[in-house]
């Protein structure tokens, strides 16, 4: 029997957590590329899938992965707990054009009882991203949903990637960041920026990086802490509508973010801004 506990659909991809009491799992064929990891207690599995029977001890973090077009079965034998990422095949292009792959050739392989930490990462912190509702936003999770299809390119697809070109121009990216301040209250994703700057998002978030010095999704929190504490410090107003403004989810968002950030929250700033300046000034 299996129940949902969270799911979530994100740019070219969903993602779901789900409890199983046992019994079986699987589809004639999937749609998507699907990327199954155990997140709960270790577990008897049965899984078929391209004419493979494994029956195993799947451990926390173990992953299989079926590509779209095939189908997969699998027989629990207890209770535990699963995540599962289903990727789209627009989202393997994308990420495919990104890294010079031909997507009309490209072919991704079957893989049972994998153990691949770079999938294990994506897996627990897109589950943290469920659980939390809003860690880090939809930004945070398309460049993960970007990167594990990049991923699977670069170890499981049938035709070897090209590295990406690192020549843009400093200004494009500048243009990436003027966008971001000016946009701050807009729900931002990866693929909205990667067009402001007209090109690929694996390339975009890889240069970003390399521009700004961090990854985009915490270029972008960073600017929205101070961006709210410029507003915070410029006089009274209601908390709720500064993080509206500045692009946080709510109020308490904005809290843990400024907490986490800045090491202040915005009712201490109301109070003490005196003591802040050089804090502040290192946002």
């Amino acid at each position: 029997m299996r129940k949902s506990r969270h799911a979530r659909l994100w740019t070219g991809f969903e993602a779901e957590l789900f409890d199983t009491s046992g019994g079986f799992a699987g589809t004639r064929l999937f749609p998507n590329h699907n990327v199954s990891m155990l997140v709960g207690a270790p577990i008897i599995v049965t899984c078929r899938c391209g004419g493979v029977v494994q029956r195993r001890l799947q451990a926390p973090g173990d992953i299989d992965v079926v590509p779209a077009g095939f189908s997969g079965a699998w027989q629990y034998e207890g209770a535990t707990t699963m995540l599962i990422l289903n990727v789209s095949p627009s989202l393997i292009c994308t990420a495919a054009q990104g890294i010079g792959i031909d997507p009309d050739r490209v072919v991704i392989q079957p893989q049972l009882h994998l153990k691949d930490p770079h999938i294990e990462h994506i897996g627990w912190a897109l589950r943290a991203e469920l659980e939390t509702d809003e860690a880090f936003g939809r930004l945070y999770a398309d460049s993960l949903g970007l990167a594990l299809a990049a991923h699977l390119l670069r170890r499981y697809a049938s035709v070897a990637p090209k590295c990406p070109s690192s020549n843009l121009p400093m200004r494009r990216l500048q243009r990436a960041v003027d966008y971001i301040h000016d946009n701050l209250a807009d729900d931002l994703t990866l693929p909205e920026l990667a067009t402001v700057v007209n090109m690929s998002q694996s390339e975009f978030m890889v240069l970003f990086k390399r521009f700004v010095g961090m990854p985009v999704h915490q270029y972008v929190i960073r600017c929205r802490v101070k961006y709210a504490m410029d507003i915070l410090s410029s006089g009274w107003h209601p908390l709720n509508d500064v993080a509206t403004r500045a692009g946080f989810s709510d109020q308490s968002h904005m809290a843990r973010c400024m907490r986490r950030i800045a090491a202040v929250t915005p009712s201490t700033m109301a109070h003490d801004l005196p003591n802040l300046s050089n804090r502040y000034k290192q946002v």
